[in-house]
């Protein structure tokens, strides 16, 4: 009989199961990719996205502690998971960077309290927290959202960290702001169509770059740059964020070979607004997002076109959130129909006879 050696280790042949990484290393992940995008909007558009970062996560804690104590759940477990801070800071990089601290707080009050929590938490909610949230603000206080700081090229005397600070926390008001704002790239263009100018007068504004919105163009490039990262180490899958940037620019091409004068080219929408954000890592969200291959190209593809829609003929001149929204509640019939076919399933109903 042969006698058993201790030190000897048995394993088992390939295939192997790499493991799944859990919810925590995803949430601090997708944080790092965003931090090129953060660091290029702060370098062109001044201190005001920290600032709404900061008071966004900060009360996005404090209202998923509050509820998870409430729902009688272990609090520092799911605070550590990193969720509610990726929810929040998805929802400031929605705001205009001069925002009053109640609108960022109102905000993760929206998406943690009403699309989160009351839903049963991460994994049970319906919506993209972070767009319900930036979406139920963009109704409720349009003003307050449409006010939107200009690139600090554009400004005589941009404000610090500490006046933006002042004018947070003084709850906006500030004088001098109206210097320091304008419409949107995105706005200046659906109004500059509605009154008939053509596209190169209107692309003439100081607001726009040489790609899209000046600034912008950066910050998205930014995104797109974090956003491939994540493909690459496989956080993400590429379906989602290739469909939709390949219908968006395929139907504004369209658009823009028929009419030019009226309609943007293709590389404005993928560089302007909120579109990389949106493509990597909104539309990406694992819990409300379609799962199956077939079910991301066209839960994507409906984004992409619903975006488009919106910019040129809707009411809003950016429409990833609503897009983001829309699309979601198609997920469960994305899902039931668009499931791929069990390896060997057709062979074994033929060899069956059925």
């Amino acid at each position: 009989m042969k006698a058993h050696d201790p030190l000897r280790v048995d394993a088992a042949g390939a295939p192997y199961i790499t493991p799944a990484p859990g919810v925590g290393r995803v949430m601090v992940l997708v944080v790092a990719a965003l931090v090129p995008g953060i660091a290029a909007h702060v370098a062109l558009f001044g201190w005001g996205l920290l600032v709404n970062i900061t008071l966004a996560v900060a009360a996005a804690l404090v209202f998923e502690a509050l509820m998870l104590a409430i729902r009688g759940r272990p609090v520092v477990s799911f605070l550590a998971d990193g969720s509610a801070v990726v929810t929040a800071v998805l929802l400031a990089l929605c705001l205009p960077p001069m925002a009053p601290w109640w609108l960022p707080v109102t905000g993760a009050f929206i998406a943690i309290v009403g699309a989160k929590q009351l839903y049963g938490g991460l994994g049970y909610n319906p919506f993209n927290p972070a767009m319900a949230g930036y979406a139920v603000l963009l109704i409720a206080f349009p003003l307050e959202l449409s006010t939107r700081t200009l690139p600090l090229a554009l400004q005589q005397a941009p404000p610090d960290l500490a006046a933006t600070i002042a004018y947070s926390l003084g709850g906006g008001g500030a004088a001098g702001l109206d210097a320091m704002t304008a419409a949107t790239p995105l706005d200046r263009l659906r109004t500059g169509v509605g009154l008939g100018q053509a596209m190169a007068e209107i692309r003439a504004a100081p607001v726009f770059g040489a790609l899209a919105g000046r600034g912008m163009e950066w910050v998205n490039l930014a995104f797109l740059a974090g956003g491939v990262v994540l493909v690459a180490l496989r956080i993400i899958s590429w379906h989602i964020p290739v469909s939709m940037l390949a219908t968006l620019a395929a139907v504004a091409g369209i658009a823009h070979l028929a009419g030019p004068e009226h309609y943007a080219d293709p590389l404005f929408h993928l560089l302007g607004g909120a579109t990389m954000l949106g493509a990597f890592f909104i539309a990406t969200d694992p819990v409300t997002a379609a799962t199956t291959p077939a079910g991301k190209l066209v839960y994507g593809a409906g984004i992409g076109l619903l975006i488009y829609a919106i910019r040129a003929w809707g009411g809003y001149p950016d429409g990833v959130a609503f897009a983001v929204l829309l699309m979601g509640l198609t997920v469960p019939l994305l899902d039931t129909y668009l499931r791929p076919r069990i390896f060997g399933a057709r062979r074994a109903r033929v060899r069956d006879g059925s």
